[in-house]
């Protein structure tokens, strides 16, 4: 949870990007979860949409979150670059999962009994 202290000299927006961080970095907050939509954020903490956008704005930038336009932000995938496309399809093939009522213990089931059945690339 989030919390902005309105007394402290650190600027509103960086609270919430600090935290943002320190959240991501303990494992609190992992690849592909989603943070809430600005306005909700905003609402709960008692700030402008623009603050905490401007917070969203600077985590996007140092590549912590991605937002994916309706989708909403999320935490961007870490590793390198094999990595970060490895998750990226693992969200997708999850979300075509769940859109199909499935969950994410179906999807390591499904992938397992299709990777058995494939050979290994050399």
């Amino acid at each position: 949870m989030l919390q902005v202290d309105p007394r402290s000299p650190v600027p509103p927006y960086e609270q919430v990007r600090s935290q943002v961080v320190a959240q991501v970095d303990a494992g609190q907050l992992r690849p592909g979860d989603r943070l809430p939509p600005v306005r909700r954020l905003a609402g709960d903490l008692g700030l402008a949409s623009g603050t905490v956008a401007r917070a969203y704005r600077e985590l996007e930038a140092a590549g912590v979150v991605v937002t994916r336009g309706r989708n909403g932000t999320v935490v961007a995938a870490t590793g390198d670059a094999t990595e970060q496309r490895a998750q990226e399809a693992a969200l997708v093939y999850l979300a075509s999962l769940r859109r199909l009522g499935l969950g994410a213990d179906d999807a390591v089931r499904l992938v397992r009994a299709v990777g058995d059945e494939q050979p290994r690339p050399a």
